[in-house]
C-alpha cells in the first residue's frame, strides 16, 4: 500500500521498490525517516521526542512563522517560541493527491494551534504542505496563504542529513555568498570554494542565485543535491562537540560526526504577505550525480 494512515504517522512507500519510503510524523508533519532502495538519507536522534511533547530533533522540522527568536519585542512573533510553532503543532493529513509519484499533503491552520499559540498569533492563515516521494528525489512544497489580516513570516525547511563523517563533508556553490555567521555575529562573504567541518558551524546565507544547486559532497561523491524555488537562502549548521552535549535529546553526543543541517528558507528578511495573497516554495532533494562548479574561483 503507497500510502498507510497510521494515528501518529503517515507512511509512504514507492509501490515500485518497498526499500523506498517515508515517515512523517504528524505531529509537526516532520519527515522522521527517509530511505531511498533501504538506505537511510536522514539523521534523527536516539533520543528524539517522537510523542508530540517537544520538536523532533532531527528529519525535517518546519520552521514557521519566525526562524529563531524574535529579537523586536514589539513584532507579533515576540511571544512565540523558537522556531515558532509549525514544529509543535499536530498538522491534519489531508490524504493522497497523486498515485505516481506517491504524493500527500498536510493542512495546518488557526484550528489547529494550542490555545496558547493561537493567543500569541492570532492571524487567519492556511498551510498546505504538499510531500511527493520519487525514485531518487524528495520534494516537499509549502503553501502559505492569508485569509485575514497582513502578517509577516518567515519559512525553514530544517533538514538533518545523515552522513558517514563530517570531516569529510564538503559543502559546495555557496562561495562568493553573503553570509551571516552566528557564532562570530558578524557578515561577510564566503570565500570557501567549498565549507568544510572541523569545529562548530552555524552560519546564514542570504539570496543565493536560485539557479545554483547546493550539494553535500562525501570523499568526491556527491550525496545530496538541493534544489530551491522560492527560497533564497540557506542556514548551514553542525553543532559539533560541546554544544552536542548540552542538548538533552541530542544522542548519541558523538552523533555530530554523523550529521549536517543544510536548510533552505526565506529567513534574511521577512515575507509580508496581504489579504488574500499566497505564497509558494519548494525544495527537491536529489541523490547522486556529478560535482557542479556554478561560482567563479579565483
Amino acid at each position: 500500500m503507497p500510502v498507510e494512515d497510521l494515528p501518529s504517522k503517515v507512511i509512504l512507500t514507492d509501490p515500485l521498490d518497498p526499500n523506498t519510503n517515508l515517515t512523517i510524523l504528524k505531529y509537526g508533519a516532520t519527515i522522521i525517516s527517509w530511505k531511498n532502495h533501504g538506505q537511510e538519507q536522514l539523521w534523527l536522534s536516539e533520543e528524539a521526542r517522537l510523542d508530540g511533547s517537544k520538536p523532533v530533533r532531527g528529519g525535517i522540522p518546519l520552521v514557521f512563522p519566525i526562524f529563531g527568536k524574535q529579537k523586536d519585542p514589539k513584532h507579533p512573533t515576540a511571544s512565540l517560541p523558537q522556531h515558532g510553532f509549525a514544529r509543535s503543532s499536530t498538522w491534519e493529513f489531508l490524504g493522497q493527491t497523486m498515485e505516481s509519484p506517491v504524493t500527500v499533503q498536510f493542512g495546518l491552520g488557526p484550528e489547529h494551534l494550542s490555545k496558547e499559540m493561537a493567543t500569541a498569533w492570532p492571524f487567519d492563515f492556511t498551510l498546505i504542505l504538499t510531500i511527493t516521494l520519487k525514485e531518487n528525489s524528495l520534494v516537499t512544497n509549502i503553501s502559505v496563504a492569508n485569509e485575514g489580516a497582513p502578517f509577516e513570516f518567515n519559512w525553514l525547511f530544517h533538514t538533518y542529513y545523515r552522513l558517514n563523517d563530517i570531516t569529510d563533508t564538503l559543502v559546495n556553490n555557496l562561495v562568493d555568498q553573503t553570509c551571516y555567521d552566528q557564532l562570530l555575529t558578524t557578515s561577510y562573504i564566503e570565500k570557501a570554494p567549498a565549507i568544510s567541518f572541523h569545529e562548530e558551524f552555524d552560519r546564514v546565507y542570504s539570496q543565493i542565485n536560485p539557479a545554483r544547486t547546493i550539494q553535500i559532497i562525501d570523499k568526491g561523491k556527491v550525496l545530496f543535491n538541493l534544489h530551491r524555488d522560492g527560497l533564497p537562502d540557506c542556514v548551514v549548521w553542525n553543532p559539533w562537540a560541546k554544544k552536542s552535549a548540552a542538548m538533552a535529546d541530542f544522542m548519541p553526543k558523538s552523533a555530530f560526526h554523523q550529521m549536517l543541517c543544510v536548510e533552505p528558507g526565506y529567513v534574511h528578511s521577512m515575507i509580508t504577505l496581504m489579504p488574500g495573497e499566497k505564497w509558494v516554495a519548494e525544495q527537491e532533494i536529489e541523490l547522486g550525480g556529478e560535482i557542479k562548479i556554478q561560482a567563479n574561483i579565483y
